[in-house]
């Protein structure tokens, strides 16, 4: 017979708050004892460990199901408390409750015309199916009904009602305790709750003042035993000890008839234990600590963050055969090869199913054993796993046959998956070809670390190895490195030759660069190119130019201008190689040729490229010394007159200022006025100083070499030889501090350039200790934004993942969620993928 059909869906699911009844009711014992084993280290009755709730013991059967300590799944307990006590996570809605119904009656602050005006509009929020209309409704309704001094029914006076943090209400001054409060919501209408959006068959709000606590099962909270023999109890249950205790203590001094102030203070006690095993982090709560000062883990701590249920257990994986370790730079490397130690080669493997054709091969890999390269395990066709040790190896030669598979070593040429955490893009994890190197640490190609956002201060990085034939073959045609080069992001290289390579491919394409027959050769050799071509210089002083060597890795029908670069015939006519021709993010070049040539044979170039540029600068070495940032005497005047003049406009603005003068900008005041344009003034010096240093600068200096290669710019340069400038703090001059003055080395109220950030010597020359300070408040900020931001732009990256990672591209070019609704008509309102196209649009050829 056929399985049904499944006929019913799952049209809505709600959320409420738990009856006392329901707790009840699923609950199997009352929990009255502290104790929790008695003298011989049995559970004690009606204790926390009670047999009613679980065993954890192999000895032990379950008083309920009678079941061990596999089979058992646990029991819920109840703790019946001697006073109610409120929900720490319900304050919020109980106060907003209190406010918004009468104290006396118990009916909702509006009259009845308005009453059915609300419940109409939350049955169309209702309707609408969004959760964000729903909540703006119920919103208004309470504001609504908080206008309202008066009951519409019975005519009783709002009382003014205010919640004292963390859970103390007092209604006009005197204080309202848990009892009051239940009393109050008790006398709430279900109707009227429909009004304020809460369904009463789910969530009466009498339930939020809890009379009754459930206590989680022993298999929720199982204890450990310790080396010593000692039972080690865990946090929850050390928690809910503390509660009964308390509660105890409280039925004990209710029944003696004790003083009212003694009573209160243990209500108040047992509202701080039953607030803190609900959640250990509110706000103006002391925390809950063992003997050891630890804080307690309870229940919210335990669901909610990195480490808790859901992010660490449910969508949190372990992961096999991967390794992780600091990464280090080798650009000898291909771009698209990673670098793996020996050691980490050796434990991690790739199973190889035997065939009649390799089977020759593995039984080598087999007979290497532990010795790279080897094997560590075979698996039979029965599924059934054998390690591969001295004493198994001939045995599993004899029996090796086809079907099997060999969990070999990894090798040189195998497919692996790189990546650095945190992974923000799709660039963040790609496939790369092994090396295997001596070293200890990931060696990698300086050209790829922008995709990872990588740099080599300490950077730790992870490999998984695919284990399947499907996973290899993804990795290879879908993730490979080459593949990448062009983001999706904004459709330009994110790749490309970086530092020493670009300026040796800089030095290789300047106009007056010539090569002997020997250079030529060990450049080429270098490159890995074969041919050599026909001397720009004949005869006995033959010479190559560097732009012909530059041309040997370009396609010979090759067409490209663009970034001040012309190649006709892959040949290099005009032009030097630079960061806007081959660098990360720029790279005019290598996006030709990546949507002209294909992925591969950019990949191809890229690495001939670096490994020519590298060969240059080993020959060609460079270095800074205090003289590439020395200016002339004249220039060095020019600057200083610049400066002075600066300062003079700015006293002028000032004068002005103190005569009434100013005008102000619309939308700003005189002072804002003022502000904006002393900055304008001091900002603007920066050009004609750049402009100077540019004149004075040749290529001779190593520091405009690099600035020309793209290596750095030349306002590194103006600001180490001519003046660092004024300091902005979030875009204005520099403003807090002291009183009326940022530093108390000022008058009050100065607004000169000196006494507001203005830095008017170079780095070259040293800056004074005031400027210096001016300096490091700027330095400092950035810092601390850039600390703040981290984790608020990873937090944002989650939730946006979480919301969007349904979301998928279907047949019909719609990108839909799981519910197949529509998001998109097309991917992107275009339908372009923008890795292929050429700023936005898809090339014709």
């Amino acid at each position: 017979m056929s399985d049904p059909v499944v006929t019913k869906q799952i049209s809505e699911i709600s959320f409420g708050v738990v009856a006392p009844s329901f707790i009840k009711r699923i609950a199997t014992v009352n929990v009255v004892s502290p104790e929790l084993y008695d003298a011989d280290g049995y559970p004690v009755e009606k204790g926390l460990m009670d047999l009613s709730m679980g065993v954890i013991d192999p000895g032990l059967r379950c008083k309920v199901c009678g079941g061990r300590l596999r089979t058992c799944p646990g029991h819920f307990g109840y703790i019946t408390l001697a006073k109610p006590v409120v929900h720490i996570h319900y304050i919020t809605q109980v106060y907003n409750l209190l406010k918004a119904f009468c104290r006396a009656c118990g009916r909702v602050m509006l009259p009845p015309d308005k009453v059915e005006i609300w419940r109409e509009r939350l049955k169309m929020a209702k309707k609408q199916n969004n959760i964000d209309v729903l909540h703006s409704v119920i919103r208004n309704a309470f504001n609504q009904i908080k206008r309202t001094k008066k009951c519409p029914y019975c005519k009783e006076r709002a009382g003014e009602i205010k919640l004292e943090k963390p859970s103390s209400f007092y209604d006009d001054g005197k204080r309202l305790w848990p009892t009051e409060i239940r009393e109050r919501l008790e006398k709430i209408p279900d109707e009227d709750l429909e009004v304020v959006g809460i369904n009463a068959a789910e969530a009466r709000p009498e339930w939020s003042v809890l009379t009754v606590l459930l206590v989680p099962p022993i298999t929720a909270r199982p204890s450990i035993t310790l080396v010593t023999g000692e039972r080690s109890e865990d946090d929850l249950t050390h928690k809910l000890s503390d509660i009964v205790r308390v509660n105890q203590r409280l039925i004990e001094n209710i029944n003696a008839g004790a003083p009212e102030i003694i009573i209160e203070d243990l209500w108040d006690l047992l509202q701080y234990h039953i607030t803190t095993y609900f959640d250990n982090s509110v706000a103006q709560v002391p925390v809950a600590r063992h003997k050891s000062g630890r804080p307690l883990k309870t229940l919210a701590q335990r669901l909610k963050g990195k480490e808790g249920r859901f992010r660490h257990n449910l969508a949190g994986k372990r992961v096999n055969f991967c390794a992780r370790s600091v990464i280090t730079p080798d650009s000898y490397l291909g771009i698209n090869e990673v670098g793996v130690p020996l050691r980490i080669a050796r434990e991690l493997t790739v199973p190889e199913r035997v065939t009649e054709w390799n089977i020759a091969w593995l039984k080598e890999k087999i007979t290497a054993g532990d010795k790279y390269p080897g094997a560590s395990y075979v698996i039979t066709d029965e599924g059934k796993r054998k390690k591969i040790t001295d004493d198994t190896r001939e045995q599993i030669l004899q029996e090796l046959q086809p079907g099997w598979i060999v969990e070999r070593h990894l090798l040189d040429g195998d497919i692996v998956l790189f990546n650095r955490q945190p992974s923000l893009h799709r660039l963040s994890m790609l496939g790369h070809f092994v090396k295997v190197v001596p070293s200890k640490t990931f060696r990698i190609n300086p050209a790829v670390i922008r995709p990872y956002n990588a740099d080599f201060d300490g950077d730790e990085m992870n490999v998984h190895v695919p284990q399947t034939e499907e996973a290899r073959a993804e990795a290879k045609h879908l993730l490979s490195l080459e593949r990448h080069i062009v983001t999706p992001r904004y459709g330009a290289s994110i790749m490309g030759v970086v530092e020493d390579a670009l300026l040796g491919l800089y030095i290789l394409t300047k106009d007056d660069s010539e090569f002997s027959r020997q250079e030529v050769s060990d450049l080429l050799v270098a490159a890995n190119i074969t041919s050599i071509p026909e001397p720009a210089k004949h005869g006995k002083d033959e010479k190559w130019a560097g732009k012909q060597i530059f041309s040997t890795v370009l396609p010979q029908d090759m067409d490209f201008e663009g970034a001040d670069v012309v190649i006709k015939k892959g040949q290099l006519k005009s032009g030097v190689a630079s960061e806007k021709l081959l660098g990360p993010e720029q790279g005019f070049l290598l996006h030709h040729l990546y949507l002209h040539y294909g992925p591969s044979a950019t990949k191809d170039i890229i690495n001939k490229l670096i490994k020519l540029g590298l060969e240059v600068v080993r020959n060609n070495a460079y270095t800074l010394s205090f003289a590439d940032i020395d200016l002339s005497d004249k220039a060095k005047k020019k600057i200083k007159e610049i400066v002075d003049e600066g300062e003079k406009e700015v006293k002028k603005i000032l004068k002005e200022f103190r005569g009434g003068k100013i005008v102000p900008i619309p939308g700003r005041t005189v002072k804002e006025t003022v502000e904006a344009k002393i900055l304008f003034a001091l900002n603007r010096l920066r050009t004609p100083v750049g402009e100077i240093v540019e004149k004075e600068a040749k290529e001779g200096n190593q520091l405009v070499l690099m600035a020309k290669a793209g290596m750095a710019a030349l306002y590194n340069l103006a600001q180490m030889s001519g003046f660092v400038g004024q300091q902005a703090l979030r875009g204005k001059r520099i403003h807090t501090g002291y009183n009326l003055r940022p530093l108390p080395h000022f008058r009050k109220g100065d607004l000169s350039a000196r006494a507001r950030g203005f830095v008017k010597r170079s780095y070259g020359q040293g800056t004074d200790p005031i400027e210096t300070w001016f300096h490091a408040i700027v330095g400092r900020d950035s810092l601390i934004d850039t600390a703040i931001r981290t984790p608020k732009s990873g937090y944002l990256q989650r939730r946006l993942i979480n919301a969007l990672q349904d979301l998928k591209t279907s047949y019909d070019a719609t990108v839909r969620d799981s519910g197949e609704k529509v998001i998109q008509f097309l991917y992107g309102e275009d339908n372009i993928d923008v890795s292929k196209s050429k700023q936005g649009t898809v090339p014709l050829e």
